[in-house]
């Protein structure tokens, strides 16, 4: 007796039913298995009766699987997963929700400066006609990507040549004049002198011990360093100050370092950078101090 296509699977030539039996060996998705496995049983000759008791299912899921293979294929072996229960709120009703949560308080009548969670839920439902949980205005922000921030800031320079003295700087790290090399200078400091007592290989939980010491009788230091932009290398020296005559030594062991061409110093506006006899001496050794906006007063 011929038999029905509705209940068993169709003929399936020799490509077809090793792909099938290799699915039934390394597929890692359950439904996919359950799937290939009743498709497989029906085509070892199995009612789908006895095909579903094999996988723990119904005999009804059964036909329903082998009836969708022989109409689909390969394809109905895969599982098509819904998308659950359909959104609550349009996709209005969420861009509405995300344009309150980015307006500040005030600019609604609010007393407050920034929305809570809480505050938000009661504004949509006291303005908007919007009941939503707590839960979803979370969610809703997380997905359009909106989340809790601290305000930051920012400050504008009032230096009329603002854009000249950025310009010339951004020139020198991009074309480097051929005349001469460009360093880059600055301070770091104090430095606190105390014993650094490092890392080492010991047994486990037994590390090497230092008294801690709680009075600094070395005073501290300070660093000043050049990097030159041409080589990548890095000169420093340690002061015990940071004031202009240890500044104005400090270009003179630059000009030492490199004895021909033009130096162009990129440095901050810290005070010492501009004194007079840091300005002069260094105008009269081929020497160009170029600072941001605003130039220190000399």
């Amino acid at each position: 007796m011929a038999r029905r296509p509705g209940v068993f699977v169709r003929s399936l030539d020799p490509v077809e039913a090793q792909r099938l039996v290799k699915i039934t060996r390394t597929a890692k998705d359950r439904v996919r298995l359950r799937r290939a496995g009743i498709v497989l049983a029906s085509v070892q000759g199995r009612s789908a009766a006895e095909a579903a008791a094999m996988f723990a299912a119904s005999p009804q899921y059964a036909r329903e699987v082998i009836g969708a293979f022989n109409k689909k294929g390969f394809a109905a072996l895969d599982p098509k997963w819904s998308g659950g229960r359909p959104a609550k709120f349009g996709a209005a009703a969420r861009e509405l929700i995300c344009q309150v949560a980015k307006t500040p308080p005030e600019r609604l009548s609010r007393p407050f400066t920034t929305w809570s969670l809480s505050k938000l839920v009661a504004y949509l439902a006291e303005a908007k006609r919007i009941v939503i949980s707590v839960e979803s205005v979370r969610t809703i922000g997380h997905n359009a990507g909106i989340n809790w921030q601290a305000t930051k800031t920012w400050k504008a320079s009032k230096d009329p040549d603002f854009p000249a003295k950025m310009a010339r700087i951004l020139d020198l790290y991009d074309h480097p004049p051929a005349d001469g090399r460009v360093v880059c200078v600055d301070e770091f400091g104090p430095l606190n002198l105390q014993p650094r007592p490092g890392r080492g290989w010991f047994r486990r939980r037994q590390p090497a011990r230092q008294r801690a010491t709680y009075t600094r009788t070395g005073g501290v230091r300070h660093m000043f360093a050049a990097l030159d932009l041409a080589s990548g290398e890095m000169f420093y020296r340690f002061r015990d100050r940071k004031r202009w005559p240890q500044f104005l030594d400090f270009c003179k062991q630059l000009r030492r370092r490199f004895p021909t061409g033009r130096l162009y110093l990129v440095c901050d506006n810290y005070g010492p950078h501009g004194k007079a006899e840091v300005v002069t001496w260094c105008a009269s050794n081929d020497i160009e101090l170029v600072f941001p906006p605003p130039t220190p007063p000399v």
